[in-house]
């Protein structure tokens, strides 16, 4: 028999949606007004790309406000043709039969069959498949409500008010390139909501980061007004089960604020904040440092001591590199610090240096890691050595009149930079670097930064 606490679940998912308003009727009809949307006229959100969290964006969105279906359509676009490997396959059998609701669910739609002949290996699954059920590749054991999947690019966005960008930074130019060709002949721009952590970094005409939502204002013209993006200390399961977390909007005045009021739920609370390129481009850097985390914690099994010597580096490296990027650094310790805690925690890019430390992977695998998606985190350790390593940026050491690229003070960084992109040296080299006895201070390492006048707006393409 079902108990109580399934039932409750399966009423509140059956349609993807809740079964209380808690007033999301009243936020869902005041961002339409805002969007000037009429009787009829429906608002229309498409995720673009179908990883963890953007898959878990569509979902929450799809929870809350999917029964207002003459007011609203939420859909999510991912490639098509991606198949579901065998062990995959038997694992999704597994978490299907084990969760009772989802089982019951699968079989009132009919859909119930396709997975025990996937199990058997009597048919191929595929991603966008499985993803109309609520299952996301990345992410099996959490399973989402039922989804609105959309394959055909043109037709996910052509007419698209908002887009919720969930692809990873390394693809998002090349796909909203794309995307551009399909807005050419639009009226008024949609709003974006980027989700992307990661940057890029250019030399010419000065050395300055691109961001996903620079990525995307250059692709298709959409004026930055219109752009925003959001993150936070989140992990994309722990939200969907309803873990208490909050995160930040940040961007122009105009769409944050009711976007903050519109995506905030009980247990998912939005602020609001101007200072986007600042978040969006520390959102990938926590990520450079989660990957020596994994490799810490590996190399010394789990030992307390040794992650709390890499935290204290790390952290202070980080806070030298936000007093280069933001003028007022100060009020992004608290975001940085909480974003990075749960990355090294919990987080895939942790989890990408334990498995490189413990060689259950190898650097010839890639970056985009079956079973777990993007690491974005390798591609932001070249960004940032790349960027600090510029002469033209060159400061100069206490007591020494030698100037020097900012990535000397930074060995961290650099280490994780001979490890990941050059290859010149082994995840043990990371011990060797905190054990190096030439090191620093970490305290000193904040303290150049705090008594100097290091703010570069350049960094950031500012005058």
């Amino acid at each position: 028999m079902v108990s109580s606490i399934e039932v409750i679940r399966e009423n509140m998912h059956a349609n993807g949606s809740t079964n209380h308003h808690n007033g999301t009727e009243e936020k869902l009809d005041e961002l339409r007004r805002l969007l000037g949307k009429s009787d009829g006229d429906l608002l229309r959100i498409v995720d673009v790309g179908a990883g963890a969290w953007g898959s878990v964006f569509a979902a929450l969105l799809q929870d809350g406000y999917g029964q207002y279906r003459e007011k609203v359509q939420i859909r999510i676009w991912r490639r098509p043709g991606r198949a579901v490997d065998r062990k995959t396959a038997e694992h999704l059998f597994e978490v299907i039969n084990s969760r009772e609701d989802v089982l019951r669910r699968l079989i009132r739609r009919c859909a119930y069959l396709k997975y025990v002949e996937g199990r058997l290996g009597d048919r191929t699954l595929y991603a966008d498949e499985i993803l109309r059920d609520g299952f996301v590749l990345n992410m099996i054991d959490t399973p989402l409500c039922p989804m609105k999947v959309v394959t055909n690019l043109q037709e996910a966005v052509w007419d698209a008010d908002i887009v919720i960008n969930g692809l990873p930074s390394t693809e998002t130019r090349e796909v909203f390139d794309e995307i551009s060709k399909y807005w050419k002949e639009r009226i008024t721009a949609p709003i974006i909501v980027s989700l992307a952590k990661g940057i890029e970094a250019a030399l010419d005409p000065v050395p300055h980061i691109i961001t996903p939502t620079q990525m995307i204002n250059q692709a298709t013209g959409v004026p930055m007004e219109n752009i925003l993006y959001l993150g936070g200390p989140n992990i994309a399961s722990e939200i969907y089960n309803k873990e208490y977390a909050n995160a930040r909007i940040c961007g122009g005045v105009k769409w944050r604020k009711p976007l903050a009021k519109f995506l905030r739920q009980p247990h998912f609370i939005v602020w609001d904040n101007n200072d986007l390129v600042t978040h969006e481009v520390m959102g990938g850097l926590k990520n450079v440092y989660a990957i020596g985390a994994g490799m810490v914690a590996a190399l010394t099994n789990e030992s307390a001591t040794s992650k709390s010597v890499y935290f204290a580096h790390c952290t202070s490296e980080m806070i030298f590199i936000t007093h280069l990027l933001a003028e007022d650094p100060e009020k992004l310790a608290g975001p940085l610090l909480a974003d990075t805690y749960v990355t090294l925690l919990k987080g895939r890019n942790a989890w990408y240096g334990q498995m490189l430390a413990k060689g259950e992977l190898n650097l010839d695998m890639g970056d985009s890691i079956s079973g777990k998606g993007m690491i974005q985190g390798v591609s932001a350790v070249g960004a940032f050595y790349q960027l600090l390593s510029q002469s033209s940026l060159s400061l100069s050491r206490p007591g020494e009149d030698k100037r020097v690229a900012p990535v000397e003070f930074c060995p961290i960084l650099k280490t994780l930079y001979k490890i990941l992109i050059t290859r010149e040296q082994q995840s043990e080299a990371i011990l060797q670097a905190l054990r190096d006895e030439h090191l620093n201070d970490p305290r000193d390492r904040i303290e150049i930064a705090q008594s100097h006048s290091f703010y570069r707006p350049s960094l950031l393409g500012q005058p």
